[in-house]
């Protein structure tokens, strides 16, 4: 005879749920984590960073003034243009060699004529008045070196005389523009004078001049100031 083998009992319900209490109280659930402690050094930069004020946007910059551009022709209370030329006699003469003193420059048209000849022979007659009241006087001209020494020595004349051929200091003076003689237009030097004082200013000038008195005329102006 076989012998009957056991089997193995169910589980029932309510031993299942033992089980499973049972393993769920195994387990412990896990602990939250801590949060990380900051050292001294980082909590200072976090402090700094959280009080730290907000910049200030920069200051608007003022806006720059552009300078007053020199006139292109010379006016009075301006400063003189500047000029460097040759003279009789080879040497080269320039507003620069005058600083610090007053400064008369007549414009003549051409050498040897009868107007510019009387008026290069007044201002070298007033040389020790101009002197005395401490103003050097040049005359200028388009004309070449060559007839400026020519002019000197034929009038015995002892005010420099300088020669501007390319015309940039008397357009510089405003001594030099269209003209007319005898029905014709035409461009050349306009006789003219500029007085200039001991800070470079032109104090005074004279335009269109009539050649009898205006030596004397610039003397007594050069004297006053």
């Amino acid at each position: 005879m076989k012998k009957a083998v056991a089997k193995p009992a169910k589980p029932t319900v309510k031993t299942a749920k033992k089980v499973v209490a049972k393993t769920v109280k195994a387990a412990p659930a896990p602990k939250p984590a801590k949060p990380p402690v900051a050292t001294p050094a980082v909590a200072k930069k976090i402090a700094a960073t959280i009080t730290k004020p907000v910049t200030e946007p920069p200051a608007a910059t003022k806006p720059v003034k552009a300078k007053t551009a020199a006139p292109a022709v010379a006016v009075e209370g301006a400063m003189a243009p500047a000029f460097s030329l040759p003279r009789d006699g080879g040497a080269t003469v320039s507003l620069a060699d005058y600083a610090g003193q007053q400064l008369v420059i007549f414009f003549y048209p051409r050498a040897n004529t009868p107007g510019c000849t009387k008026e290069a022979i007044d201002f070298t007659r007033l040389t020790r008045d101009f002197g005395a009241a401490k103003t050097a006087v040049l005359g200028v001209s388009a004309d070449p070196l060559k007839a400026q020494e020519s002019f000197r020595d034929k009038h015995d004349l002892t005010t420099p005389l300088l020669s501007d051929e390319a015309h940039a200091m008397l357009k510089a003076y405003g001594a030099w523009g269209e003209k007319s003689m005898y029905g014709k237009t035409f461009e050349g030097v306009l006789r003219t004078t500029v007085l200039i004082d001991k800070g470079g200013r032109v104090a005074k000038i004279w335009r269109g001049v009539k050649v009898d008195g205006h030596a004397d005329a610039v003397l007594e102006e050069a004297s006053r100031i």
